[in-house]
């Protein structure tokens, strides 16, 4: 029996912090039945920044006729509000669900993109759309690129900074198959980088031949990474008409978790410092910057216009208009909205839903928009673009308020306090159980903006490789993750080290088996100071960090290096000890190591890494944690473990364009950022703040 799904279904309890919340929700559902404005200047109070970021001297009127002017001419386009609705494929949503999104586009004078799942027969002649030219090319011919009013080159997207796209094989049904032009049940995961771009140069030529073929605009899709100004002003210099910048946390229809929770930094700070230099490099004039990921409402739409965006994209929001209750499971096919369902159940989304509802929300949206510039004193919204000199950023460093260049009040420098830590179950249990890198979909709930901090490490993100230098693709080539230590001596396989000397005889013995398949070793005994072959000066105790935490002798030959134990702050220790050894002249005689008690996910691992260590110590405790009451097979689930955690390392180093993990990132605090992290801890990590040119 067929269900066609054409209303509102409830919404599932949350059962932790999320950033999609029931308030969020609440608001886009609203506006997708009433199309009437409901509210403006609505603020969470969290850590992200863009909540924290507030405009000056604003009314606080709302009504159901304002005057004020949303339209813009975008690219020849007239539009009724600068909204862009998406990069969704067809394959992440099933079909229809794209067709309502192509087709509300026309009619509420916005626009959409495709995605790079190929073109639906059913959208081919609309005009509003942005065909995009990703890395795999699927569905990608002369005709498809000639639909629609422009195209989209495709280097990376928020959730999943440098690695490819991503749909598993069971939602690749006949239809899907066709529209990709790849086998049926067949994984579809993209080549990381594009193989003809792996420089700004070969960027310029593609934009150049696509100009030529199709004369129409070219926008070029990042995500938002570390270098982000420098890679939108090389995008301008190339001759793109665009940019469409995608920012940590955005929503996908599968992402590997340990990426999404990682990489990227805010698009709030990647807008802000994009439209300076911009401007700086004399490059702002006819060059258009769409800002996408986590624009939830009219007032996150507002900040990103007022710091410089030309347009918002909404891909989640857009969703929640059609009915997603954010159960988090487009990449298995059973979406309970059919919104991301595989193609061919009983659940199938109702096309005239979805059309009306959109069309509602862009009407209370744009309603919404024109009230908060009503209360601003502007009469249309090409006067609050750019206009940073009507914000004021409260409650957040001084150094992200330098980036964002908005004035401050408020200025915090307690942003290393820290919440309870947890591990997460459910993580663990996938990597043991499973042996697979586990993969999720929609938007991160990563701290520090939706779940609080419980280490410094949470205030870090890690840089991926977009344009200015390729990605490698851990799927399809080698990625070095081995580490030597004790001055070359003894080789792991990964900077992994597991402590079983509290375990039980039978998780020791299945983890020493799973260590000596792997190339990895284990610490069977906590008093000694010898694990493998390597000598260790221990540095126990709890410590602030502003306290002297270690002394070193080199007069002790048989020193190969040194332990840090579990303590607050250890990040902070990582770092000094490693200048510290550097600038003494011994650095690479000293190995780093330290425990690692409260492990998140192996993204701990390369921030570690990055900040000095050479190798991390880990309690046999997580892998007792992820087993729960199930210890069947232990020495498989072991081998999963270690075998996973490896993977994990390989794909976050390829996303970041690093081929070997100990020479290119030991140390590299260069690919770390913080984001609205405490002015004085940044300076001891030896970090900068996200969005820094």
């Amino acid at each position: 029996m067929t269900n066609i799904m054409d209303t509102f279904i409830n919404i599932p309890k949350q059962k932790e912090a999320e950033f999609w919340n029931i308030d969020k929700i609440g608001h886009i559902r609203y506006l997708s039945n009433y199309g009437k404005p409901f509210k403006i200047f609505s603020e969470d109070d969290t850590l992200r920044i863009l909540d924290r970021i507030k405009f000056k001297n604003h009314g606080n009127n709302l009504n159901d006729s304002p005057m004020a002017d949303t339209s813009v001419d975008f690219m020849g386009l007239k539009m009724s509000v600068p909204i862009y609705l998406g990069d969704m494929s067809f394959g992440a949503l099933s079909g229809n669900p794209n067709i309502a999104i192509a087709n509300a586009a026309d009619i509420t004078k916005t626009l959409a993109g495709t995605g790079e799942g190929g073109l639906l027969p059913e959208i081919k002649n609309l005009k509003r759309i942005f065909v995009q030219w990703a890395s795999a090319r699927f569905g990608v011919d002369y005709y498809t690129i000639n639909s629609g009013s422009g195209v989209v080159i495709k280097i990376g997207q928020g959730a999943k900074p440098g690695i490819g796209g991503h749909l598993p094989g069971t939602k690749v049904t006949d239809k899907i198959s066709q529209a990709r032009r790849i086998p049926e049940n067949v994984e579809a995961i993209s080549p990381a980088p594009h193989h003809d771009i792996y420089s700004i140069e070969d960027l310029s030529q593609r934009i150049e031949a696509l100009k030529i073929l199709t004369k129409k605009p070219v926008f070029v899709k990042v995500a938002a990474t570390n270098y982000i100004p420098f890679i939108v002003t090389g995008i301008a210099r190339s001759g793109a008409s665009g940019v469409i910048i995608d920012g940590q946390g955005a929503g996908t229809g599968a992402t590997p978790e340990v990426i999404r929770d990682n990489l990227g930094i805010p698009i709030e700070t990647a807008v802000a410092s994009s439209h300076d230099i911009l401007i700086k490099e004399h490059l702002r004039d006819n060059f258009k910057i769409i800002a996408a990921g986590r624009v939830a409402n009219s007032t996150d739409a507002a900040k990103l216009y007022a710091l410089g965006a030309d347009m918002v994209s909404m891909g989640t929001g857009i969703l929640i208009a059609m009915g997603c209750v954010m159960v988090k499971k487009c990449n298995l096919g059973y979406c309970p909205t059919a919104l991301t369902n595989k193609l061919g159940t009983s659940k199938i989304f109702d096309i005239d839903f979805g059309v009306n509802n959109i069309v509602n929300f862009i009407k209370g949206f744009r309603l919404e928009l024109a009230n908060i510039l009503e209360n601003l004193n502007l009469s249309s919204i090409n006067e609050l673009i750019g206009r940073k000199d009507l914000l004021y950023s409260d409650g957040i460093s001084n150094n992200t308020s330098k980036v964002l260049n908005i004035n401050s009040v408020n200025a915090s420098n307690t942003h290393y306090k820290q919440s309870e830590f947890s591990y997460s179950t459910r993580y663990l249990n996938e990597l043991i159980n499973k042996g697979e890198i586990p993969i999720t979909s929609m938007g991160s709930n990563a701290p520090p903006d939706v779940s609080i901090p419980s280490r410094i490490i949470d205030w870090l993100r890690i840089d991926g490789a977009q344009v200015t230098r390729p990605s490698i693709d851990p799927y399809r080539e080698n990625i070095d993750t081995g580490f030597y230590l004790a001055d070359g001596k003894i080789r792991l396989s990964m900077p992994v080290i597991f402590d079983i000397s509290s375990s039980s005889d039978e998780i020791k013995d299945a983890i020493s088996w799973a260590s000596q398949f792997t190339g990895t070793i284990v610490i069977n005994n906590k008093k000694s100071e010898k694990y493998g072959k390597i000598t260790v000066t221990k540095h126990n105790g709890t410590y602030k960090w502003n306290d002297i935490r270690y002394s070193v002798d080199h007069s002790k030959d048989n020193v190969s290096g040194y332990i840090i134990e579990d303590a607050s702050f250890n990040e902070l220790y990582i770092s000094e000890l490693d200048e510290k050894l550097k600038g003494e002249g011994h650095r690479y005689e000293r190995d780093i190591i330290p425990v690692i008690e409260n492990f998140k996910n192996s993204g701990d691992i390369i921030k570690y890494i990055a900040l000095g260590a050479d190798s991390i110590i880990l309690p046999s405790k997580i892998f007792e944690i992820g087993l729960g009451n199930n210890h069947s097979n232990l020495n498989l689930k072991a081998l999963n473990l270690l075998l996973t955690i490896k993977k994990e390392i390989a794909l976050i180093a390829g996303a970041m364009g690093i081929s070997n993990v100990q020479y290119s990132l030991s140390g590299n605090r260069e690919l770390l950022r913080g984001i609205n992290l405490d002015n004085d801890v940044e300076n001891v990590l030896g970090v900068t703040e996200a969005g820094s040119i």
